[in-house]
């Protein structure tokens, strides 16, 4: 079986692409495990400063592999969920920046790995849908509302609605919104500014929004004291190590 997903580490970039074209880069077991084992391996590499997720083919993710499902009983089909759900987590973990480059279409399996990411960058021809629910079953439940609020989120699962570019560059979903021509060289300048940046200070600022944004305004701020405590500390700031 050919490997669902390459993995590549140039210049302090990781990419990880998602290479299950003639699928639609569908999710299935064996990708859940490679993005899980890409994403710890990225994490543990101290060269790596940014991870970049993206696709081979016109499709980012076309959702979970239905025809992998087929057949499965009640604990197949929940030991595969966990395999997902232990995919997004180890994204979400990451402690360097992470970007979601979309070039086409993310259906569910492919909008919690977009937003599992920190940020995402797409064309014009990405769209986002998460239609769990219409074909019967649950999931992109979590993410998605603490990024678009409940009521549009409701919207995407409730009617199948699908999200264009534009739309999810507006609802705060899509960060950046890029021509096809001009991808790259955005890619390009986003990379530079992350990795020429104290890589310290970008972790700790991570951490702080991801757990700040979960917690009180009072228990938000003890969290970035902590962190300048802990940049102070270790003699880092302004730029001083």
């Amino acid at each position: 079986m050919p490997a669902p997903l390459t993995y590549a580490v140039h210049a302090g970039v990781a990419t990880i692409t998602l290479d299950r074209p003639a699928a639609r880069n569908a999710l299935n077991g064996a990708l859940c495990e490679a993005l899980t084992a890409s994403a710890e391996t990225a994490a543990s590499d101290a060269q790596v400063r940014l991870v970049v997720i993206r696709a081979n083919g016109p499709v980012f993710c076309a959702g979970a592999d239905v025809k992998e499902r087929a057949g499965m009983d009640a604990h197949a089909v929940r030991e595969r969920r966990r395999k997902a759900f232990a995919a997004y987590q180890a994204i979400e973990a990451l402690p360097m920046p992470s970007i979601a480059v979309v070039e086409g279409p993310a259906i569910g399996s492919g909008v919690e790995i977009a937003a599992a990411c920190d940020f995402i960058v797409a064309t014009p021809a990405a769209t986002f849908a998460t239609p769990e629910a219409l074909r019967g079953t649950v999931g992109a439940t979590q993410r998605l509302p603490r990024i678009l609020g409940k009521r549009l989120a409701k919207d995407l699962m409730f009617t199948g609605r699908r999200l264009v570019a534009a739309e999810a560059l507006a609802a705060g979903l899509v960060a950046r919104l890029v021509e096809p021509a001009q991808l790259e060289a955005e890619l390009a300048a986003i990379a530079q500014a992350i990795v020429q940046a104290p890589a310290e200070s970008l972790r700790l600022a991570k951490q702080c929004i991801d757990r700040g944004i979960e917690a009180s305004p009072a228990t938000a701020l003890a969290i970035e004291q902590q962190a300048i405590e802990a940049q102070l500390a270790a003699g880092h700031w302004m730029g001083k190590a």
